[in-house]
Protein backbone atom coordinates (compact mmCIF):
# COMPACT_ATOMS: atom_id res chain seq x y z
CA UNK A 1 0.00 0.00 0.00
CA UNK A 2 1.27 3.84 -1.16
CA UNK A 3 0.43 4.98 1.64
CA UNK A 4 1.80 2.56 4.42
CA UNK A 5 5.56 2.90 2.43
CA UNK A 6 5.23 6.47 3.23
CA UNK A 7 5.10 5.87 6.57
CA UNK A 8 7.95 3.23 6.68
CA UNK A 9 8.21 -0.63 7.36
CA UNK A 10 5.01 -2.45 8.43
CA UNK A 11 6.57 -5.28 9.37
CA UNK A 12 9.27 -5.05 11.89
CA UNK A 13 8.95 -5.07 15.44
CA UNK A 14 9.17 -1.35 16.90
CA UNK A 15 10.35 -2.44 20.50
CA UNK A 16 13.42 -4.00 18.99
CA UNK A 17 14.17 -1.51 15.80
CA UNK A 18 14.50 1.41 18.69
CA UNK A 19 18.40 0.39 18.35
CA UNK A 20 18.97 4.22 16.40
CA UNK A 21 18.11 6.15 19.89
CA UNK A 22 19.36 3.79 22.15
CA UNK A 23 22.20 3.28 20.87
CA UNK A 24 22.68 7.21 20.82
CA UNK A 25 22.13 7.37 24.97
CA UNK A 26 23.03 3.33 25.06
CA UNK A 27 20.83 0.82 26.84
CA UNK A 28 21.61 1.04 30.65
CA UNK A 29 25.21 2.23 29.94
CA UNK A 30 27.02 5.11 31.92
CA UNK A 31 30.47 6.49 32.49
CA UNK A 32 29.96 5.32 36.00
CA UNK A 33 30.38 1.89 34.86
CA UNK A 34 27.29 0.69 37.04
CA UNK A 35 24.29 -1.10 35.57
CA UNK A 36 21.56 0.52 35.59
CA UNK A 37 17.89 -0.87 34.84
CA UNK A 38 14.61 -0.16 36.23
CA UNK A 39 14.95 -2.72 38.86
CA UNK A 40 18.37 -1.24 40.11
CA UNK A 41 17.23 2.19 39.71
CA UNK A 42 14.13 1.90 41.88
CA UNK A 43 16.42 0.96 45.15
CA UNK A 44 17.57 5.06 44.85
CA UNK A 45 15.46 6.30 47.41
CA UNK A 46 14.78 9.51 45.38
CA UNK A 47 13.46 8.01 42.27
CA UNK A 48 11.47 4.81 44.41
CA UNK A 49 9.56 8.25 46.21
CA UNK A 50 8.65 9.88 42.46
CA UNK A 51 7.50 6.98 40.55
CA UNK A 52 5.74 5.87 43.58
CA UNK A 53 4.98 8.53 43.91
CA UNK A 54 3.04 9.50 40.85
CA UNK A 55 1.58 5.49 40.91
CA UNK A 56 0.12 5.86 44.23
CA UNK A 57 -1.58 9.53 43.03
CA UNK A 58 -2.98 7.86 40.09
CA UNK A 59 -4.27 4.95 42.10
CA UNK A 60 -5.88 6.95 44.66
CA UNK A 61 -7.66 9.50 42.05
CA UNK A 62 -11.50 9.05 41.79
CA UNK A 63 -11.96 7.86 38.45
CA UNK A 64 -15.89 7.88 37.04
CA UNK A 65 -17.47 6.92 33.40
CA UNK A 66 -19.50 9.58 32.63
CA UNK A 67 -22.27 9.50 30.16
CA UNK A 68 -23.18 13.23 28.59
CA UNK A 69 -26.74 14.86 28.68
CA UNK A 70 -28.29 17.73 27.13
CA UNK A 71 -26.99 21.24 27.93
CA UNK A 72 -23.50 20.75 29.36
CA UNK A 73 -24.72 18.07 31.92
CA UNK A 74 -23.84 14.83 32.71
CA UNK A 75 -24.05 11.84 34.70
CA UNK A 76 -22.25 8.42 36.15
CA UNK A 77 -22.93 5.73 33.62
CA UNK A 78 -23.77 3.04 36.39
CA UNK A 79 -25.37 1.19 33.81
CA UNK A 80 -22.25 0.57 31.47
CA UNK A 81 -20.67 -2.38 31.52
CA UNK A 82 -17.26 -0.61 31.62
CA UNK A 83 -18.27 1.26 34.96
CA UNK A 84 -17.82 -1.64 37.18
CA UNK A 85 -14.65 -2.63 35.56
CA UNK A 86 -13.23 0.09 36.65
CA UNK A 87 -14.88 1.37 39.66
CA UNK A 88 -15.15 -2.02 41.79
CA UNK A 89 -13.27 -5.27 40.24
CA UNK A 90 -10.78 -5.09 36.95
CA UNK A 91 -10.19 -8.55 37.25
CA UNK A 92 -10.19 -11.78 39.35
CA UNK A 93 -7.38 -10.38 42.31
CA UNK A 94 -6.45 -6.90 42.05
CA UNK A 95 -8.78 -3.81 42.96
CA UNK A 96 -8.44 -0.74 40.91
CA UNK A 97 -6.19 0.86 42.57
CA UNK A 98 -3.88 -2.06 42.50
CA UNK A 99 -3.96 -2.52 38.96
CA UNK A 100 -3.92 1.28 37.76
CA UNK A 101 -0.43 1.67 40.73
CA UNK A 102 1.14 -1.38 38.92
CA UNK A 103 0.45 -0.04 35.60
CA UNK A 104 1.56 3.47 36.19
CA UNK A 105 4.69 2.09 38.04
CA UNK A 106 5.64 0.25 34.84
CA UNK A 107 5.19 3.79 32.93
CA UNK A 108 7.19 5.40 34.88
CA UNK A 109 9.84 2.49 35.07
CA UNK A 110 10.02 1.27 31.57
CA UNK A 111 7.78 3.87 29.96
CA UNK A 112 5.27 1.58 28.56
CA UNK A 113 2.34 0.33 30.60
CA UNK A 114 0.22 -2.31 29.67
CA UNK A 115 -3.11 -4.41 30.62
CA UNK A 116 -4.86 -7.42 28.63
CA UNK A 117 -8.60 -6.60 27.88
CA UNK A 118 -11.18 -9.20 28.18
CA UNK A 119 -13.97 -8.55 26.01
CA UNK A 120 -17.36 -9.67 26.01
CA UNK A 121 -19.20 -10.77 22.87
CA UNK A 122 -20.77 -7.55 22.16
CA UNK A 123 -17.10 -5.97 22.72
CA UNK A 124 -17.40 -4.26 25.58
CA UNK A 125 -14.94 -4.76 28.57
CA UNK A 126 -15.24 -7.95 30.77
CA UNK A 127 -11.92 -7.61 32.82
CA UNK A 128 -8.60 -6.08 32.36
CA UNK A 129 -5.59 -8.18 33.23
CA UNK A 130 -1.60 -7.13 34.02
CA UNK A 131 1.03 -7.52 31.44
CA UNK A 132 5.12 -7.38 31.84
CA UNK A 133 6.21 -4.91 30.09
CA UNK A 134 9.07 -6.55 29.68
CA UNK A 135 7.45 -9.23 28.09
CA UNK A 136 5.46 -7.23 25.39
CA UNK A 137 6.95 -6.37 22.26
CA UNK A 138 5.02 -3.98 19.70
CA UNK A 139 5.00 -4.75 16.47
CA UNK A 140 3.66 -2.09 13.65
CA UNK A 141 1.38 -3.66 11.51
CA UNK A 142 0.42 -3.66 7.68
CA UNK A 143 -2.55 -1.83 9.02
CA UNK A 144 -0.49 1.35 10.73
CA UNK A 145 -2.09 -0.34 14.24
CA UNK A 146 0.00 -1.75 16.99
CA UNK A 147 0.43 -5.40 17.87
CA UNK A 148 1.20 -6.60 20.65
CA UNK A 149 3.61 -10.32 21.26
CA UNK A 150 3.26 -10.86 24.62
CA UNK A 151 5.77 -14.11 26.52
CA UNK A 152 5.87 -17.46 24.42
CA UNK A 153 2.10 -16.61 23.04
CA UNK A 154 2.41 -17.72 19.53
CA UNK A 155 0.00 -14.91 18.39
CA UNK A 156 0.25 -11.13 18.11
CA UNK A 157 -2.61 -9.49 19.86
CA UNK A 158 -4.46 -6.96 18.42
CA UNK A 159 -5.13 -3.48 19.73
CA UNK A 160 -7.92 -4.19 20.67
CA UNK A 161 -6.88 -6.92 23.27
CA UNK A 162 -4.40 -4.34 24.91
CA UNK A 163 -4.51 -1.27 26.69
CA UNK A 164 -1.07 0.74 26.42
CA UNK A 165 0.21 3.98 28.30
CA UNK A 166 3.20 4.70 26.97
CA UNK A 167 5.29 8.29 27.89
CA UNK A 168 7.36 10.38 25.32
CA UNK A 169 7.90 8.19 22.02
CA UNK A 170 10.07 9.02 19.22
CA UNK A 171 8.34 6.24 16.78
CA UNK A 172 4.66 7.17 18.03
CA UNK A 173 4.30 3.11 19.14
CA UNK A 174 6.77 2.92 21.97
CA UNK A 175 7.11 5.26 24.93
CA UNK A 176 10.93 5.63 25.96
CA UNK A 177 12.27 4.49 29.36
CA UNK A 178 13.10 6.90 31.90
CA UNK A 179 15.72 5.04 33.27
CA UNK A 180 17.21 4.49 29.84
CA UNK A 181 17.48 8.08 29.08
CA UNK A 182 18.89 8.81 31.76
CA UNK A 183 21.37 6.15 32.10
CA UNK A 184 24.36 8.57 33.10
CA UNK A 185 22.04 10.75 36.21
CA UNK A 186 20.76 7.42 37.79
CA UNK A 187 24.30 5.74 37.41
CA UNK A 188 25.64 8.21 38.94
CA UNK A 189 23.69 8.17 42.14
CA UNK A 190 24.04 4.49 42.14
CA UNK A 191 27.64 4.67 41.89
CA UNK A 192 27.71 7.59 45.04
CA UNK A 193 26.12 5.32 47.00
CA UNK A 194 27.66 2.37 46.61
CA UNK A 195 31.02 4.22 47.02
CA UNK A 196 29.54 5.77 50.01
CA UNK A 197 28.21 2.48 51.66
CA UNK A 198 32.07 0.54 50.65
CA UNK A 199 33.65 3.49 52.38
CA UNK A 200 31.49 2.66 55.16
CA UNK A 201 32.44 -0.46 55.53
CA UNK A 202 36.04 -1.06 54.39
CA UNK A 203 37.48 2.46 55.51
CA UNK A 204 39.11 3.53 59.17
CA UNK A 205 38.05 6.62 60.68
CA UNK A 206 39.19 7.89 64.01
CA UNK A 207 37.48 11.31 65.89
CA UNK A 208 41.03 12.13 66.80
CA UNK A 209 45.20 11.65 67.36
CA UNK A 210 46.87 11.71 70.40
CA UNK A 211 50.50 13.25 69.25
CA UNK A 212 53.93 13.48 71.76
CA UNK A 213 56.68 15.10 71.12
CA UNK A 214 59.15 14.53 68.63
CA UNK A 215 62.31 14.23 70.46
CA UNK A 216 60.33 12.03 72.72
CA UNK A 217 61.24 8.59 72.97
CA UNK A 218 58.36 6.01 71.58
CA UNK A 219 56.59 3.54 73.59
CA UNK A 220 57.46 0.45 72.39
CA UNK A 221 55.42 -1.63 74.16
CA UNK A 222 52.01 -1.95 72.85
CA UNK A 223 50.19 -2.97 76.13
CA UNK A 224 50.99 0.36 77.41
CA UNK A 225 49.79 2.35 73.88
CA UNK A 226 46.65 0.13 74.52
CA UNK A 227 46.06 0.94 77.84
CA UNK A 228 46.70 4.69 77.52
CA UNK A 229 43.93 4.51 74.71
CA UNK A 230 41.12 2.91 76.87
CA UNK A 231 42.05 5.31 79.44
CA UNK A 232 41.43 7.87 77.52
CA UNK A 233 38.07 6.58 75.27
CA UNK A 234 36.56 5.61 79.06
CA UNK A 235 37.30 9.12 80.66
CA UNK A 236 36.60 11.42 77.49
CA UNK A 237 33.98 9.08 74.82
CA UNK A 238 30.16 9.41 75.13
CA UNK A 239 27.67 11.45 75.94
CA UNK A 240 28.38 11.80 79.48
CA UNK A 241 31.79 12.60 79.22
CA UNK A 242 31.20 15.25 76.92
CA UNK A 243 32.76 18.89 77.93
CA UNK A 244 34.96 17.09 80.41
CA UNK A 245 38.39 18.62 80.98
CA UNK A 246 41.81 16.70 80.21
CA UNK A 247 44.53 17.17 81.05
CA UNK A 248 48.12 15.52 79.18
CA UNK A 249 51.27 14.76 80.33
CA UNK A 250 55.07 14.55 79.26
CA UNK A 251 53.82 17.58 76.25
CA UNK A 252 51.26 15.00 74.47
CA UNK A 253 47.85 16.89 72.14
CA UNK A 254 45.02 15.94 71.38
CA UNK A 255 43.87 16.36 67.42
CA UNK A 256 40.25 16.29 66.50
CA UNK A 257 40.01 15.02 62.91
CA UNK A 258 37.23 16.77 61.15
CA UNK A 259 35.48 15.51 57.90
CA UNK A 260 37.54 15.50 54.56
CA UNK A 261 36.74 17.23 51.12
CA UNK A 262 36.27 14.02 49.81
CA UNK A 263 33.69 13.12 52.22
CA UNK A 264 32.16 16.99 52.26
CA UNK A 265 31.48 16.74 48.21
CA UNK A 266 30.15 13.22 48.54
CA UNK A 267 27.46 14.53 50.77
CA UNK A 268 26.90 17.33 47.82
CA UNK A 269 27.08 15.29 44.81
CA UNK A 270 24.29 12.85 46.39
CA UNK A 271 22.07 16.31 47.10
CA UNK A 272 22.37 17.02 43.42
CA UNK A 273 22.14 13.82 42.51
CA UNK A 274 18.44 13.13 44.20
CA UNK A 275 18.25 16.75 42.57
CA UNK A 276 18.87 15.77 38.90
CA UNK A 277 16.20 12.24 39.63
CA UNK A 278 13.72 14.22 40.77
CA UNK A 279 13.91 17.11 37.61
CA UNK A 280 13.44 13.83 35.21
CA UNK A 281 9.70 13.12 36.77
CA UNK A 282 9.18 16.90 37.48
CA UNK A 283 8.42 16.63 41.27
CA UNK A 284 8.84 19.71 43.55
CA UNK A 285 11.95 18.77 46.19
CA UNK A 286 9.77 19.54 49.07
CA UNK A 287 7.06 16.57 47.77
CA UNK A 288 10.07 13.79 48.01
CA UNK A 289 11.09 14.94 51.43
CA UNK A 290 13.45 17.22 50.94
CA UNK A 291 12.57 20.19 52.99
CA UNK A 292 15.92 22.00 52.90
CA UNK A 293 14.63 24.93 51.02
CA UNK A 294 10.66 24.94 51.64
CA UNK A 295 8.57 26.97 53.91
CA UNK A 296 5.23 26.58 54.83
CA UNK A 297 4.12 29.73 52.35
CA UNK A 298 5.29 27.68 49.45
CA UNK A 299 3.85 24.03 50.33
CA UNK A 300 0.40 24.68 49.12
CA UNK A 301 2.00 26.39 45.60
CA UNK A 302 4.45 23.17 45.44
CA UNK A 303 1.54 21.01 45.32
CA UNK A 304 -0.17 22.52 42.87
CA UNK A 305 2.76 22.53 40.81
CA UNK A 306 3.50 19.20 41.06
CA UNK A 307 -0.50 18.16 40.20
CA UNK A 308 -0.48 20.67 37.02
CA UNK A 309 3.00 19.51 35.87
CA UNK A 310 4.00 16.56 37.08
CA UNK A 311 0.99 14.63 37.53
CA UNK A 312 -1.25 15.95 35.13
CA UNK A 313 0.46 14.86 31.81
CA UNK A 314 -0.09 11.79 33.43
CA UNK A 315 -3.76 11.44 33.95
CA UNK A 316 -4.45 12.84 30.19
CA UNK A 317 -2.04 10.02 29.17
CA UNK A 318 -4.58 7.08 31.12
CA UNK A 319 -8.10 9.19 30.35
CA UNK A 320 -7.14 9.24 26.41
CA UNK A 321 -5.96 6.07 26.82
CA UNK A 322 -8.57 4.17 28.45
CA UNK A 323 -11.20 5.87 26.44
CA UNK A 324 -9.48 4.79 23.13
CA UNK A 325 -9.18 1.57 24.24
CA UNK A 326 -12.49 0.74 26.42
CA UNK A 327 -15.00 2.67 24.96
CA UNK A 328 -16.56 1.42 21.76
CA UNK A 329 -16.73 3.65 19.03
CA UNK A 330 -20.92 3.99 19.23
CA UNK A 331 -20.07 4.90 22.64
CA UNK A 332 -16.91 7.79 22.62
CA UNK A 333 -19.69 10.36 21.84
CA UNK A 334 -22.02 10.02 24.50
CA UNK A 335 -19.36 8.92 27.12
CA UNK A 336 -16.23 9.78 28.49
CA UNK A 337 -14.00 8.67 31.39
CA UNK A 338 -12.47 11.40 33.27
CA UNK A 339 -10.04 11.30 37.03
CA UNK A 340 -11.03 13.81 39.39
CA UNK A 341 -8.21 16.23 40.55
CA UNK A 342 -10.31 19.04 42.29
CA UNK A 343 -9.09 17.32 45.57
CA UNK A 344 -5.38 17.98 44.88
CA UNK A 345 -6.37 21.35 44.26
CA UNK A 346 -8.63 22.77 46.75
CA UNK A 347 -6.05 24.13 48.75
CA UNK A 348 -6.28 24.94 52.97
CA UNK A 349 -9.70 25.11 54.76
CA UNK A 350 -10.02 28.98 54.65
CA UNK A 351 -8.97 29.48 51.57
CA UNK A 352 -11.99 26.62 49.86
CA UNK A 353 -14.20 28.48 52.11
CA UNK A 354 -13.58 32.00 51.06
CA UNK A 355 -14.00 30.95 47.32
CA UNK A 356 -16.67 28.71 48.22
CA UNK A 357 -18.26 32.65 49.72
CA UNK A 358 -17.20 34.72 46.93
CA UNK A 359 -19.17 31.97 43.99
CA UNK A 360 -22.03 31.88 46.46
CA UNK A 361 -22.36 35.19 46.86
CA UNK A 362 -21.89 35.98 43.25
CA UNK A 363 -24.16 33.22 41.76
CA UNK A 364 -22.19 30.73 40.41
CA UNK A 365 -22.39 27.52 43.34
CA UNK A 366 -25.40 26.85 44.69
CA UNK A 367 -24.84 25.38 48.50
CA UNK A 368 -25.57 21.39 47.23
CA UNK A 369 -22.55 22.22 44.54
CA UNK A 370 -20.29 23.34 47.64
CA UNK A 371 -21.68 20.57 49.74
CA UNK A 372 -20.92 18.18 46.54
CA UNK A 373 -16.90 19.71 46.26
CA UNK A 374 -16.75 18.71 49.71
CA UNK A 375 -18.09 15.64 49.44
CA UNK A 376 -21.71 15.99 51.73
CA UNK A 377 -24.42 14.69 50.82
CA UNK A 378 -27.32 17.83 49.10
CA UNK A 379 -29.85 19.46 51.43
CA UNK A 380 -33.89 20.33 50.66
CA UNK A 381 -33.71 23.97 48.95
CA UNK A 382 -30.08 24.09 48.37
CA UNK A 383 -29.86 23.94 44.24
CA UNK A 384 -30.70 27.67 44.77
CA UNK A 385 -28.36 30.30 43.04
CA UNK A 386 -28.42 33.73 43.62
CA UNK A 387 -27.66 37.04 41.82
CA UNK A 388 -26.71 40.59 43.52
CA UNK A 389 -29.72 42.77 42.52
CA UNK A 390 -27.52 45.32 41.86
CA UNK A 391 -26.43 43.31 39.22
CA UNK A 392 -29.68 43.05 36.92
CA UNK A 393 -29.67 44.11 33.51
CA UNK A 394 -29.55 48.13 33.15
CA UNK A 395 -32.36 48.19 31.01
CA UNK A 396 -34.93 46.51 33.62
CA UNK A 397 -34.38 49.65 35.97
CA UNK A 398 -34.16 48.61 39.69
CA UNK A 399 -35.75 45.33 41.20
CA UNK A 400 -39.53 45.47 42.36
CA UNK A 401 -38.92 45.36 46.03
CA UNK A 402 -42.98 44.05 46.37
CA UNK A 403 -42.59 41.27 44.23
CA UNK A 404 -42.23 37.92 47.05
CA UNK A 405 -39.35 36.32 45.25
CA UNK A 406 -37.23 39.65 45.25
CA UNK A 407 -38.11 39.85 48.70
CA UNK A 408 -36.72 36.41 49.24
CA UNK A 409 -33.58 36.48 47.29
CA UNK A 410 -33.17 39.86 49.53
CA UNK A 411 -33.63 37.82 52.81
CA UNK A 412 -31.47 34.83 51.49
CA UNK A 413 -28.51 37.44 50.00
CA UNK A 414 -28.03 39.26 53.66
CA UNK A 415 -28.37 36.16 56.09
CA UNK A 416 -25.35 34.42 53.59
CA UNK A 417 -23.78 38.27 54.39
CA UNK A 418 -24.29 37.74 57.81
CA UNK A 419 -23.34 34.09 57.85
CA UNK A 420 -19.50 35.70 56.25
CA UNK A 421 -19.03 38.18 58.19
CA UNK A 422 -19.42 36.16 61.37
CA UNK A 423 -16.20 33.49 60.62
Amino acid sequence: MFFSSLLGDTRGSVTESNDWWRGLIGRGKNSSGMVVTPETALGIPVLQNCVTLLAESIGQLPLELYRRQGQGQREAAINHPLYDVLRYQPNGFQTPYELRECTQLSAGLRGNGFQLIERRDDGNVAALWPLDTGKVITYKGGDMLPYYQVGNHPERLPMRMVHHVRWHTVNHYTGVSPIELHAEAVGLAQAVRQYTGKSFANGAAVSGVIERPREAPPIKDQASIDRILDQWGDKYGGMDNAKKVALLQEGMAFKPISMSHVDADIVNILKLSGTDVARIYKIPLPMVNDLEKSNYNTLEQLLIQFVVFALLPWVKRHEQSMMRDFLLPKDRRDHFIEFNLSGLLRGDQKSRYESYAIGRQWGWLSVNDIRRLENMPPVAGGDVYLQPLNMVDAGKGMPDLNNPNVRAQLELQRAEIERILAQ
